[in-house]
């Protein structure tokens, strides 16, 4: 198996097996440590770690073509929903060392699953906080780049733009991963995720591209905005 850059984003990869199919990667800071069973490869003195479109909806986005990714090389990122560290471990990969991983978590029993990876990645900082209420762990975390939001609550473009409003920099970005079944059940998906768009543009947020993320997930959709 090869490993190659991925041609759109930096920081993401390919691996590419024998059976020529290509499969996303990102580079393991924590050489030999794995998350959540995922594969790792070393190639050309490197480890890289698979990464799975169908455990993490930051991978199927990028395999749906979303036109940004706006997570690199040292940037400071607010990861609310991080549960135990799957997404957020490739998240933590991508920044690398010299950034940094905010990660918000409400459930207790998760946060000690999500623990173990901050001791390991040590660019991930693990926050027990229910996200709808950002002014609670306002002095733990620092302006960040980019807010990527993967809760599921109902009201989740509001607990976004709450958060953003307080952390993000000005013309910084976020991704929003919505799933529909959470916020309104009775709702055909396509409405709950126009519902929600039209949340972020009354927060004064630019709508860039809203993916929707079958088959990987059903009845979610990823928002790439831009905060104004």
């Amino acid at each position: 198996m090869i490993v190659e850059p991925h041609d759109k984003f930096k920081g993401v990869f390919l691996a590419v097996g024998d059976d020529g199919v290509k499969r996303l990667a990102t580079r393991n800071i924590s050489p030999g440590f794995q998350v959540y069973g995922e594969k790792l490869i070393n190639y050309e003195g490197k480890e890289y770690r698979l990464w799975e479109p169908y455990r993490s909806k930051l991978a199927a986005s990028i395999l749906k073509r979303i036109e940004g990714m706006p997570i690199e090389e040292g940037g400071k990122i607010l990861y609310l929903g991080s549960a135990s560290g799957t997404t957020a471990s490739h998240v933590a990969d991508i920044v690398g060392k010299d950034g940094i991983v905010f990660c918000v978590e409400f459930s207790p029993r998760v946060m000690r699953e999500l623990v173990r990876v901050c001791e390991t990645k040590k660019n991930m900082i693990p926050i027990l906080a229910d996200a709808r209420f950002p002014e609670k762990y306002r002095m733990l975390v620092e302006q960040v780049d980019t807010v990527y939001s993967d809760v599921a609550q109902p009201e989740q473009a509001k607990l976004l733009a709450d958060n953003s409003e307080m952390f993000l920099k000005s013309g910084g970005y976020t991704m929003l991963a919505i799933k529909a079944q959470s916020i309104d059940v009775t709702k055909e998906p396509s409405e709950v995720f126009k519902e929600e768009t039209q949340v972020l543009t009354k927060r004064g947020f630019e709508i860039i591209q809203v993916v929707n993320l079958e088959p990987f997930d059903k009845a979610h959709a990823m928002v790439l905005a831009k905060f104004k």
